[in-house]
């Protein structure tokens, strides 16, 4: 269940109290993990694979009410704003337009008296915090340009170009700072009662980070870059049966061979900080540690090549620094042996998900007699159709075999059944799309891989989530002992 689908009034779901309310409901329901989308400050697409900073928040989340009730906030300043017409979907404009006015005011009196923990946040933070808000102002002063189109000094990070900047900019530096503060400690509150309840979190790493990001532009040492600093591949997926043309994500290729000099410390890093939000973590992308599409800057996804990647090595950095226990490796896509021999070795349970399961033509790994107990089972993921949409939209034959295997009834509810499919597994974590135990169809789904609008954007309503829902999950944990 993604945070933005929560259903306060104010544009998109937030850390505040209806983040409370839904943990409640899944305590209710018997549930002990609830899985989230990544956490970063979504740039053009509100994609949440292509963010600003591996490290940052997304300041929409910051829960508004809340800030009110700590005397940051007067009503009147956010209460009445038109945060988009349809309660069902996030409109990503209003926010962009709305939210950040808001925060200025929330942030300018949270530094007029900072808090106790501020310097504290900030220092401990320093290894991310000041390259991020260095470049969201800088990018605030350059009219939301990329920071490729910035004049050459501060694209290259010249010393004196950035002194200039920071003199000049500094009530823009301690903003950026402030949200990132704000957004963290409603964080923190709120992990710590959702955890008080049983449950823990799982967070969505993407192996890569967006182009267009401080990582990139602070750290471009890291990255396949040209002398000019632009990517010289990008990464992406070769053409599948789902995606006949392939899959261009635009997204720089990590210099896997300099990381590898330094003992991988950006990564080590990255999950270390990442661990200390959430208590479990998907590795997104796992196959593109084993071996990477590679297609050449301005080409079509058509014409990329595989190369290989770091494999156990990274591993075993993080082993030996932040730890590898409570990771998932997200080993959908195309995989050959050396994906599996990595999975295998590195120890990480991989993903199995019904949706892929029923193919009519061949045996399939995704069929549940298959499975062993060292793997997390999901009815679909956020690129995914809904489990409703999915018997519509799926060829016949599939759906047939899927009412076939799993018994499934209209009495029972074919979303219910499928689900039933993924509990009864013996998978040793099952996860299912909040979506699915609502029972929408296709208008829910969150995101269609290849396409680049209307995207990420829908809500729960409010009244969605009800005791007899809580009830009925809750007998089926029980049932299949997963409470």
């Amino acid at each position: 269940m993604p945070v933005t689908a929560l259903p306060p009034p104010y544009g998109v779901g937030t850390l505040g109290q209806e983040a409370r309310d839904f943990a409640s409901f899944l305590a209710a329901a018997g549930q002990r993990v609830w899985q989230l989308l990544p956490i970063g400050p979504t740039s053009y697409g509100d994609s949440p694979y292509q963010s600003f900073s591996a490290f940052a928040g997304n300041p929409y989340w910051i829960d508004l009410p809340s800030l009110e009730q700590e005397g940051l906030l007067e009503p009147e300043e956010y209460r009445f704003l038109d945060w988009g017409g349809d309660p069902e979907a996030v409109d990503y404009g209003a926010l962009y337009e709305k939210r950040f006015p808001v925060l200025r005011l929330a942030v300018g009196r949270l530094l007029d008296q900072p808090p106790e923990d501020y310097a504290a946040f900030c220092e401990e933070n320093r290894f991310w915090l000041p390259d991020y808000a260095l470049f969201m102002a800088l990018k605030e002063a350059h009219g939301g340009a990329s920071w490729q189109d910035w004049p050459e000094p501060l694209r290259r990070r010249e010393d004196a170009a950035l002194e200039t900047f920071r003199a000049a900019h500094g009530d823009a530096l301690d903003f950026w700072q402030g949200v990132q503060y704000l957004f963290f400690r409603q964080w923190k509150d709120l992990k710590a009662f959702v955890n008080s309840l049983g449950i823990s979190l799982l967070g969505d790493v993407p192996i890569y980070v967006a182009e267009d990001s401080a990582d990139v532009w602070s750290h471009p040492e890291q990255f396949q870059l040209d002398s000019e600093l632009l990517p010289i591949g990008v990464a992406g997926c070769p053409p599948d049966a789902f995606s006949p043309d392939g899959q261009l994500w635009g997204t720089p290729l990590f210099d896997w061979e300099a990381m590898a000099r330094d003992g991988f410390s950006w990564w080590q890093t990255r999950i270390s900080h990442q661990k200390r939000i959430y208590d479990l973590l998907r590795i997104d992308h796992f196959r593109g540690l084993s071996a990477y599409y590679s297609i050449p800057r301005g080409s079509s996804a058509r014409d990329g090549c595989w190369r290989q990647g770091p494999g156990m090595a990274l591993i075993r950095a993080l082993e030996a620094g932040p730890g590898t226990q409570g990771l998932i490796a997200e080993d959908l896509g195309y995989l050959d042996e050396p994906v599996r021999a990595l999975l295998r070795d590195s120890g990480l349970p991989g993903m199995k998900v019904l949706q892929f399961a029923f193919d009519s033509r061949e045996e399939s790994d995704y069929l549940p007699h298959n499975y062993e107990h060292h793997c997390v089972v999901y009815t679909g993921t956020h690129d995914n159709d809904t489990a409703a949409g999915w018997f519509l939209s799926a060829p016949p034959d599939d759906v047939a075999k899927a009412k076939e295997y799993l018994r499934l009834s209209e009495e029972e509810g074919l979303h219910w059944g499928l689900m039933r499919g993924a509990w009864s597994s013996v998978g040793d974590l099952a996860i299912v799309q909040m979506q699915d135990v609502l029972g929408l169809g296709s208008e829910a789904r969150m995101n269609t891989p290849s396409t680049p609008s209307q995207n990420w954007r829908w809500r729960m309503r409010p009244d969605a989530a009800t005791p007899e829902l809580a009830a009925r999950l809750r007998r089926q944990a029980e049932l299949y002992g997963r409470t």
